[in-house]
């Protein structure tokens, strides 16, 4: 089985989905969030790290995709707190022998929905949609982490 892993990092929750594409063709086989509960950050990086390792060592994916970091010029402390969440899941992936993947928002965005500003909302429809589910993916992330794998897919075919 050929399975990419993607995932939107989070401090609190990151989103994560795996897809068969053995096939050719996609197929869902799991989305999910990995919750970090600590207030500490070194604790949260872990928690991060072991919820990533664990999916990872589950699944075996051949690729993870992540999104790249983002930087506002009004929010720059956030970009630097997401390099963190990003640091534990590209830690995670080199331990497991996986590349990684990166891709900018708007570039997901404009290949899922057609518009690089979608909302999550749209995000969401989208997933739902493309995969034909009875609700959207809740929380966001989920939709987000889908997003991203399928971006991949997409652009490495």
């Amino acid at each position: 089985m050929k399975t990419i892993l993607g995932i939107d990092p989070g401090l609190n929750t990151t989103g994560y989905g795996v897809l068969d594409v053995s096939s050719g063709k996609i197929k869902l086989l799991e989305g999910g969030v990995v919750r970090s509960r600590s207030n500490q950050l070194a604790e949260k990086i872990k928690e991060i790290y072991e919820g990533v390792a664990e999916v990872i060592a589950a699944y075996q994916p051949q690729s993870l995709a992540l999104e790249e970091l983002y930087s506002h010029y009004d929010r720059p402390k956030t970009a630097i707190l997401m390099g963190h969440a990003r640091g534990a899941i590209c830690l995670a992936a080199a331990q497991g022998g996986i590349p990684v993947f990166s891709y900018a928002a708007t570039q997901i965005k404009k290949i899922l929905t057609g518009n690089g500003r979608a909302g999550k909302d749209q995000m969401q429809r989208a997933i739902q949609l493309e995969f034909s589910l009875k609700e959207p993916p809740e929380p966001p992330d989920v939709a987000d982490a889908l997003a991203i794998a399928l971006c991949h897919f997409y652009l490495k075919k």
